[in-house]
């Protein structure tokens, strides 16, 4: 492998202009297929074989208008005025008839229509009369009412503050373009003009958007300090650079190029964004640090450097990019469609970034040439060599070994206190409720739960279907499951929405939010074929809705996570065991990927949801954690964790290798590379972290997540707990049964073969 990779960087280096004519043709393909294509990104996230999903399905199939998106407005008086005005009727009026004049929105009159050709207006008007017999008390809201009649999807609070408009798309939300949001929008904000009304549009009609923003640029910025700092050139700092963001761009913008062909959730760009730039700016690091060394240290030309630069640090670079691949592959057999989607983008992004480094990376060294390093830097080597023993590296691992007991105790109970929060942690999808209080989705999620209550933020679909396949649905049929489903805890409004020979649909709005857990129960309960309601009408209740749909994530999500974190382990076992050819490094590795795991996602936990420094990090309010977070952080983290244990353990076994023995093994292995370790880090950092400032509460969740799991994996488990353990073990660590030795290819991950060739071949010319 090392001998390999030597010959390719060897190449590169001398032959530059066919790998940078190379990359940039593949650029120019996808810029080219981006602009034929066009970028069509989804915010919906469909999970395949759940509950909540199979009614949509059937729904689609069955009765298609009822399967369509949903959208709703607020519109809110001014303080102690009301909207019933006359001339604030009016303008409601007119945009709510606006709305429904679109051609992708349900028109309630034209659907009348339809249902009265067929018969069914005669069975809907009973249905109604009977939901009013139903209710034991009138609800504290009402239809607004124009001239005496009442305006079709809109209700009106008994305060007459807040009216809420909820209306219906004739296609899936993943369908709809935003140009027909943008005409919805454009609709109701006509009724401010001159009326003093504030409209508020629902989550639901947002702009899904995408992009750099400023925190991301100073997490950039950031970034480039530490490498100038590192490589002390600017040169050398700037390679890193080029080269992660040119896999970034092929990576992000290949995904976007077949958009059009595979549905593309919004979050997917900006993962692979996310971990394209950290592992794309940390691997040309490792390179072109070992590159500069061997100059410097070992009198080496440019072109002997990046030769031997890319068959040793490459090799690594190569590994650790395959275990992070391997971690987010393991995403696949979740099973989920949206999570594999930005599995694959974000392991082809680092692909993408790993091949960067071994080609185009050797190429652009090659164009710099001995300009890599600096007359002056050169000088000073000379003048002043390095003196192993001095420095704050040295003395930091010194420490470590000398109370490598002390430290393994108090990292393992440091860790365990950060992650007790994590018994708490609750799942779903992060909405209007936990918005900041200065955005249009929270003010009108708090407006809805003043004037209607907030249940009203999650209406539940529910689907009654005749457990007997000869029998039909009847008014009387739909009458007594509406009183049943009525008569139930925590329902606040059983409505009709239609019904055909098979089954009936209905509206069900709880007593309790979205996230509440006694919605939660609602629904299960619902489900059961237990329920009073199945019973009692002999039906089979079916729920679906943005609520049911989060319920069903987070649930499938909480089932599938165990298999997940398995897998991943024991495929990433089986890696560091080729690589280290050691049976005690890659527990070892596990176990501190585990701490610092569950560290992480006990201080997310204890900020996101319980609102601790939530002023420090750009937010309001506490909710729940992402459903699908836990997978994806999981997955990229231990890859990413990986990556410093593959440089610095292999830099520690290649210092036994060559004869350093026990723990100044480990010592000599932390000198070479605990610096560039830590800049790695603090780079990888600073690029999360620049997501945590981001106004999509979901991005914001897994930027800092993931900047938490760097901070604690690559300060305390490998610049502290990794050094502490090793020296426990000694030489030892290095152990590997006779058979299972025998049997192991040796992938010469160190480039001993590949030095010792070299050192002969020199020794040979030297004799000539």
């Amino acid at each position: 492998m090392s001998t390999l990779l030597y010959r390719l960087g060897k190449t590169a280096f001398r032959k530059p202009g066919y790998f940078i004519i190379g990359w940039v043709l593949i650029l120019g393909v996808v810029i080219s297929m981006i602009s034929i294509n066009g970028i069509h990104i989804s915010s919906e996230m469909k999970i395949e074989g759940t509950e909540s999903q199979k009614v949509l399905d059937q729904l689609a199939k069955e009765l298609p208008a009822a399967s369509g998106g949903q959208g709703s407005v607020v519109f809110k008086a001014p303080d102690n005025e009301r909207l019933d005005t006359p001339e604030r009727l009016a303008a409601v009026m007119k945009a709510v008839s606006e709305v429904y004049g679109l051609k992708d929105v349900i028109n309630p009159a034209d659907y009348a229509a339809e249902a009265g050709s067929s018969g069914a207006s005669a069975d809907m008007a009973q249905a109604a009369n009977m939901q009013q017999s139903a209710t034991a008390s009138p609800p504290p809201y009402g239809p607004l009412m124009v001239d005496g009649v009442p305006v079709p999807g809109v209700l009106l609070s008994s305060d007459g503050k807040v009216a809420l408009f909820q209306f219906q798309f004739t296609i899936e939300q993943s369908a709809i373009t935003q140009d027909v949001f943008d005409s919805v929008i454009d609709s109701v904000m006509s009724a401010q003009q001159g009326t003093n009304i504030t409209v508020l549009p629902g989550e639901t009609l947002k702009t899904v958007a995408i992009g750099v923003g400023s925190a991301e640029i100073i997490g950039l910025i950031i970034a480039v300090i530490v490498l100038l700092i590192t490589l002390g050139s600017v040169v050398a700092a700037g390679l890193p650079l080029v080269t992660a963001l040119l896999g970034v761009a092929i990576g992000v913008g290949g995904a976007f190029s077949i958009s059009k062909f595979i549905e593309m959730p919004s979050v997917t760009s900006v993962l692979a964004l996310m971990v394209g730039l950290a592992v794309g700016i940390d691997y040309a690091l490792f390179i072109v640090n070992r590159q500069r060394r061997m100059i410097i240290d070992q009198r080496l030309s440019a072109q002997e450097a990046t030769a031997r630069a890319i068959g040793t640090s490459g090799s690594a670079v190569f590994f650790a990019g395959l275990t992070v691949i391997i971690a987010l592959c393991g995403m696949l057999v979740i099973g989920l469609t949206f999570l594999s989607t930005m599995a694959l983008v974000a392991a082809a992004t680092v692909l993408i970034n790993v091949f960067v480094a071994l080609t185009l990376l050797p190429a652009l060294l090659g164009l710099v040439g001995e300009r890599i390093c600096s007359t002056k830097a050169r000088e000073k080597s000379t003048k002043h060599p390095k003196a192993a023993g001095h420095g704050i590296a040295h003395r930091w691992v010194k420490f470590v070994i000398k109370y490598r007991w002390i430290t393994i105790i108090a990292i393992v109970v440091l860790l365990g206190a950060a992650a007790t929060p994590i018994t708490k942690m609750e799942m779903g999808i992060p909405g209007a409720s936990s918005a900041n209080l200065d955005t249009t989705a929270r003010q009108g999620y708090d407006a809805i739960s003043e004037g209607f209550g907030e249940g009203f933020n999650g209406p539940l679909i529910l689907v009654a279907e005749p457990n007997n396949s000869s029998a039909q649905v009847t008014p009387e049929l739909l009458g007594n499951v509406m009183k049943e489903l009525q008569s139930q805890n925590n329902v606040a409004q059983v409505t009709p929405l239609g019904m055909t020979e098979d089954l009936a649909i209905f509206s069900l709005i709880p007593g309790t939010g979205p996230n509440d857990k006694i919605t939660k129960d609602l629904v299960n309960e619902l489900r059961s074929t237990e329920s009073s309601v199945a019973k009692t009408n002999d039906v089979k209740i079916g729920v679906t809705g943005f609520t049911a749909v989060n319920i069903d994530m987070s649930a499938k999500l909480a089932q599938v996570f165990p298999i997940y974190v398995g897998i991943i382990i024991l495929l990433s076992l089986i890696i560091l065991l080729l690589v280290f050819r050691s049976i005690i490094v890659p527990i070892k590795a596990t176990i501190g990927f585990l701490l610092s795991i569950l560290a992480t996602f006990g201080i997310t936990t204890a900020v996101f949801q319980w609102g601790w420094l939530h002023s420090l990090f750009g937010f309001d309010t506490g909710g729940p954690l992402l459903s699908f977070m836990p997978i994806i952080v999981t997955g990229i983290l231990y890859g990413l964790a990986m990556d410093y244990q593959v440089f610095l353990v292999s830099s520690m076994r290649e210092s036994y290798v060559h004869g350093h023995r026990g723990p100044e093994s480990v010592v000599h292995g932390y000198n070479q590379v605990s610096r560039v370790v830590v800049a790695a880090a603090v780079i990888m950092v600073s690029v999360f972290a620049g997501f945590i400032f981001t106004d999509d509460v979901m991005i914001k969740q897994i930027g800092f997540t993931l900047a938490v799991g760097i901070l604690i994996d690559a300060f305390i488990i490998r610049m502290g707990l990794v050094p502490a353990i090793m020296a426990i073990f000694g030489d030892k660590a290095w152990s590997l049964p006779k058979w299972l030795d025998r049997i192991l290819p040796n992938l010469d991950v160190e480039g001993e073969k590949l030095i010792a060739t070299l050192h002969a071949k020199d020794h040979s010319n030297s004799k000539s």
